[in-house]
């Protein structure tokens, strides 16, 4: 169901609903109203016919009284009007009387059946005469139907009349966005521009903004793709060549210069598999894959973890200084990912620290979160290349590294609502990782 019809028929229900009940309340008050004036017509007809009667010859007190036509005694048509005595003996009564006489025993309006016709009366008492002038209840419907259908019928033309001006609007109102439908399917495949649609209305503003903040975000991931792959192809490329050429001089050789070569070409493709490692652990991070297989650990023990995988059996190259009051809750996040990261940061410690140095390593607890702190003794980063060190594939003119480990921090840090600060100094760069704990 398209969204004008589903807006116009959920209006327009409402719309009908109180038109009809609006126009119940009107046709009701209307026929109480058209009730009331018909019965103020019989007493007005009873009172003028009263007032005649003084000005008229006296009328006979027996017999079956007098017909006087209804133009005698002013009555309007369609009503019947009777002067009887206080005894019962009819006077008087106009041509269009019914055979039946009239009741006239009770005072004021009265319901009653005559030749099996219902009838409406009103009886006046004047002097010793009672005047009684009645009409028929069907006619006195007929009426009042014919002026309800004629009060109906503009009432009904008003209603279709607004429902159409309703889908009209409905379907005005929506063209905004159809215009922005159809600026969307103009566009080519690849064309990443913002829309620029004049006119629009303030509420869709937000609309399209969101709509052109997408595009730069999808423009921005596809250039960032493109930059990677670019660095990978490029990464790749030169341990493939060293491999490649090693290969080549190992043929050509023998002795201690082909194991050289054999050497080299192992060191490149070493090189090479770590490169495609972190490649596949940063499209893992940055993707929705899910790291958490039910295993938690505290911030010991995954520094404990993370200092065995930096540095295999030397781990007397690192110094972990572990405060007695530190938490013991486990971390709220997977733990592979808090290894991952902290080994990253060791591996670049390590990397950057003469062979006769540690890396320090501390912890310490601040409040709900945990904060790791990795200082190496190396010669420190420039303060305008801070900003560049968790870039892919950035390296200083020192580093050995492929220049994915700490982008590679970077993703798991935005991914698991960690904090990631770097403190160059002249002895060596800090690096403060926060992680969140679990709650006790």
């Amino acid at each position: 169901m398209s969204l004008r019809l589903r807006l116009s028929l959920t209006l327009g229900a409402a719309f009908a609903l109180i038109w009809a009940l609006a126009a119940a309340w009107m046709l009701s008050d209307l026929r109480n109203q058209m009730m009331f004036s018909l019965d103020q017509r019989l007493v007005a007809s009873a009172r003028m016919v009263a007032g005649l009667l003084e000005q008229l010859p006296t009328l006979p007190s027996k017999g079956e009284g007098t017909h006087f036509s209804a133009e005698q005694l002013n009555i309007p048509g369609g009503m019947a009007c009777q002067v009887s005595s206080l005894r019962g003996e009819i006077l008087a009564r106009s041509h269009n009387n019914p055979e039946q006489a009239l009741e006239a025993e009770k005072m004021g309006f009265h319901d009653q059946m005559i030749d099996g016709a219902p009838w409406r009366s009103f009886t006046l008492a004047r002097g010793d005469v009672r005047i009684t002038t009645a009409d028929r209840q069907i006619e006195r419907e007929a009426l009042n139907m014919s002026i309800l259908l004629a009060a109906s019928v503009p009432v009904g033309v008003a209603l279709l009349g607004c429902l159409c001006l309703l889908w009209l609007g409905i379907g005005q109102g929506l063209a905004p966005l159809n215009r922005l439908r159809e600026a969307l399917m103009r566009r080519n495949a690849d064309s990443l521009e913002p829309l620029q649609l004049q006119a629009f209305p303030s509420e869709l503003k937000p609309l399209l903004e969101t709509q052109n903040q997408l595009f730069q975000r999808i423009g921005k991931t596809i250039e960032r793709e493109r930059r990677l792959t670019g660095d990978a192809a490029h990464e790749l490329r030169s341990p493939l060549t060293a491999i490649k050429t090693h290969l080549q001089v190992a043929r050509m050789t023998d002795g201690s210069a082909r194991d050289q070569s054999l050497a080299r070409a192992e060191e490149g493709a070493d090189r090479l598999h770590r490169t495609l490692e972190q490649l596949l652990l940063l499209a893992r991070v940055e993707g929705s894959l899910s790291f958490d297989d039910g295993s938690q650990c505290s911030a010991e023990q995954v520094a404990r973890l993370a200092i065995q995988d930096a540095t295999g059996g030397e781990r007397l190259r690192i110094r972990l200084h572990v405060p007695d009051d530190l938490s013991a809750a486990p971390l709220q996040m997977p733990a592979v990912l808090a290894i991952a990261a902290l080994r990253n940061l060791l591996d670049n410690a390590l990397r950057h620290t003469p062979e006769d140095c540690a890396v320090e390593v501390n912890l310490e607890s601040i409040g709900n979160r945990v904060r790791f702190v990795v200082r190496d003794h190396g010669p420190g980063i420039a303060p305008d290349d801070l900003q560049h060190l968790t870039q892919r594939f950035w390296r200083n003119g020192q580093s050995t590294g492929c220049g994915l480990g700490l982008a590679i921090v970077q993703a798991i840090v935005q991914r698991c609502d960690c904090a990631l600060h770097f403190d160059s100094r002249a002895d060596g760069l800090r690096v403060e990782l926060t992680m969140p704990l679990q709650p006790l």
